[in-house]
């Protein structure tokens, strides 16, 4: 006879009793002539979007698209704890912390992850087939490059179906979670309904049935085993709790605002971190040796039920897509709310000036503007820490220049070969870099090391990574960028001081403003954006 136990902190009953390189990937690789894809690209939006596709419906019966239990989470308010809390429960776990402590940029680009995550969500839990297989297809092609081995010398691989699965595990539960701590617990028809949407989200991934349990009694026993034996606190479940919230780069919404967003984070920071360590299971916390705050759990309720609260919103106010369009919302765009934007950044400057006066917290420079704005020169150091270091660890080796890679992949909406070719080029940038600069030979570039050699940089390799890049771009291979073409990379229209005679971006000027950009001598308001932004 089995007993049952509860998990005071789950909420659920269970029965008891890169090596030195890049990988690359296994596909034909066409070195010339135009790109051929499933479907254009659209720079921005969700779907991979094509006028003359017809929408491949879901097949009958499919737990995908507007009627699922996901969809109607996702612009829930309460899910952004959900996903916070399932982001804290990933990196506590050995492997997965430490592929995102060695490539992840979350750290410095948060907000960039946040939208590419929200953005493949909804491509993976939507009603079109299509765009879930290709969007599955790059996904498998992410993860099979993030392998390699921990400070303690042991093997992490993002392509393990048992990390796959616990990635899959934690957004579930955390879910469950946020229904049951905003007093809204889920009954068990719809928690049974929810848990088959997300085996079909790891099915959809590829990945054989039997990783994940296949009832919810049989789920809770696994969630509850993972929790007791195998969750660490690992460096990236610190970084997050107690350098990420604390320390959290403005969005470009607020990029202009920094006392405004410095004073707002010294106060929001330590609530949500104190909010998301009192959602934890209990017995994590005690193993972890997570603090104790005092008055936490009151505070992790009354913050759920906020965001329970908050649904009451118009639906445009909470809805997942504008929230982040919102915040990575610039003035130096061409959006109809850019002009809008503009002028409440200035009325808001005045303000700060009095927020400087009345708080100590002190004003970070605005690189952005006056004498350093745009166009103005910036000296080696300030490249290496805005640009180049992307994972934010203060060294420059290949996941820094791979999550490059990845972030124009993923604006340009890459497939193979083009995908790899890109990656491929990145990869001989960073074997000359490695070459020219790496002097102590600890197999990565120190900011000292850099800043020696910076003015040379501009090597046959990176010429090869413009190149290369401009090619993905030119998506007819007209051998020059037009309007549509620059927007799916850039996320803004022509500026004019990039066309040409014939009102087009040619190779040669794409090529000449990239090299420009990074060797490091001149801001951009294209490519600081593009790689730089948070």
């Amino acid at each position: 006879m089995t007993s049952k136990v509860k998990d005071t902190d789950s909420g659920h009953s269970a029965p008891t009793g890169p090596g030195n390189g890049p990988r690359t990937e296994n596909g034909p690789r066409t070195e010339n002539g135009p790109r051929t894809e499933n479907g254009p690209r659209n720079g921005n939006g969700i779907p991979y979007e094509d006028p003359g596709r017809e929408t491949t419906a879901s097949p009958a019966g499919s737990l995908f698209g507007p009627g699922s239990q996901f969809h109607r989470f996702f612009n829930d308010p309460r899910w952004a704890l959900a996903v916070v809390r399932a982001t804290v429960l990933e990196a506590a776990h050995p492997q997965i912390g430490a592929a995102l402590a060695d490539n992840s940029s979350f750290v410095v680009h948060p907000w960039r992850r946040l939208s590419n995550t929200l953005v493949s969500l909804q491509r993976m839990f939507g009603a079109d087939e299509h765009v879930r297989q290709r969007e599955a297809a790059r996904l498998n092609r992410l993860h099979s490059r993030l392998s390699g081995t921990d400070a303690r010398n042991q093997p992490y691989d993002a392509m393990d179906p048992e990390v796959r699965a616990w990635v899959v595990a934690t957004l579930f539960e955390s879910s469950v979670t946020m229904c049951r701590l905003s007093g809204q617990p889920l009954d068990q028809e719809t928690m049974e309904g929810l848990y088959a949407e997300f085996q079909a989200f790891l099915a959809a991934l590829g990945d054989r049935a039997g990783h994940l349990p296949p009832t919810l009694p049989e789920f809770w026993q696994y969630y509850d085993r993972m929790v007791a034996e195998e969750l660490q606190n690992t460096e990236a479940l610190r970084i997050i709790l107690y350098k990420l919230f604390e320390h959290l780069p403005a969005p470009p919404l607020f990029a202009g605002m920094p006392t405004v967003w410095a004073t707002g984070r010294a106060l929001a920071g330590p609530v949500i971190g104190t909010v998301t360590v009192a959602s934890l299971p209990e017995v994590f916390r005690r193993r972890a040796g997570l603090p104790e705050v005092p008055g936490a759990q009151t505070l992790m309720q009354g913050a759920y039920m906020a965001a329970r609260l908050a649904r009451a919103l118009p639906d445009n106010w909470v809805q997942a897509e504008n929230v982040v369009t919102l915040l990575n919302l610039s003035p130096d765009g061409d959006s109809p709310m850019a002009e809008t934007l503009t002028t409440l950044r200035a009325r808001t400057k005045r303000a700060a000036a009095l927020f400087r006066l009345i708080t100590p917290v002190p004003a970070p420079r605005d690189a952005t503007s006056g004498p350093d704005g745009a166009g103005s020169r910036r000296d080696a150091r300030a490249f290496f820490t805005e640009v180049l270091d992307q994972t934010g660890d203060g060294s420059l080796d290949w996941p820094d220049l791979a999550a490059m890679a990845r972030e124009l992949c993923s604006r340009l909406d890459l497939d193979e070969p083009e995908e790899t070719r890109l990656y491929d080029a990145f990869a001989a940038w960073w074997r000359e870099l490695q070459s020219a600069l790496d002097s102590d030979g600890d197999g990565r570039v120190s900011e000292d090391e850099y800043v020696a050699a910076a003015p040379s940089l501009a090597g046959p390799a990176l010429i090869r990574v413009a190149e290369t890049l401009f090619d993905a771009a030119d998506a007819d291979g007209d051998g020059s960028i037009d309007a549509e073409e620059y927007r799916a990379l850039f996320r803004r229209g022509f500026g004019r001081t990039v066309l040409d005679a014939e009102g087009r971006y040619s190779r040669s000027a794409f090529v000449r403003d990239f090299l420009s950009f990074m060797s490091g001598r001149h801001r951009s308001t294209l490519y600081d954006p593009l790689l730089s932004d948070a």
